[in-house]
């Protein structure tokens, strides 16, 4: 059977998997990203969900909830985000769902950040067409140490 990804809208029946994606630990630290407990989850996806500025997809790796993708508005500038379960890392999927979205999204330029320390998520990216163009550092929890980052766009 051939791998098929599909991206379609979010449902609330997405949801419980993408809470349980994002509180992997493995998957959070290689994010940089802290994760959210229930209520802060909840709260967050419920903004975003009632968001009209954001483009937010889920990804099916052959009919299962992969993980999600989205674009936003952030700081003026219009940015890109993705999260895939671990359970589905190494299979290209990442990069496909992107591809796809790119062809949805025609917003340009685009923004997106990663971690220093993500390369695997940087490769999407750069196989993607994002280019570096800089370097930052942010505190994503009060309580740990700041992340180095990279900023790509895609023009």
């Amino acid at each position: 059977m051939s791998n098929i990804i599909i991206l379609r809208n979010v449902i609330q029946d997405d949801l419980p998997v993408f809470f349980e994606h994002q509180r992997d630990p493995e998957a959070a630290a290689m994010a940089a990203f802290p994760s959210r407990d229930k209520e802060a989850f909840t709260k967050h996806w419920a903004k975003i969900m009632a968001d009209e500025n954001v483009n937010n997809k889920t990804i099916l790796f052959n009919g299962q909830v992969a993980g999600s993708i989205a674009s936003f508005e952030m700081d003026g500038k219009r940015e890109i985000g993705y999260w895939i379960g671990r359970e589905f890392w190494g299979k290209g999927i990442a990069s496909e769902s992107l591809k796809q979205f790119l062809g949805e999204e025609l917003k340009r330029p685009l923004f997106a950040h990663v971690a220093k320390h993500n390369l695997a998520s940087r490769r999407v990216l750069e196989k993607c067409g994002f280019e570096v163009i800089g370097e930052d550092k942010w505190r994503p929890d009060p309580n740990a140490g700041e992340v180095e980052e990279l900023i790509l766009m895609l023009k």
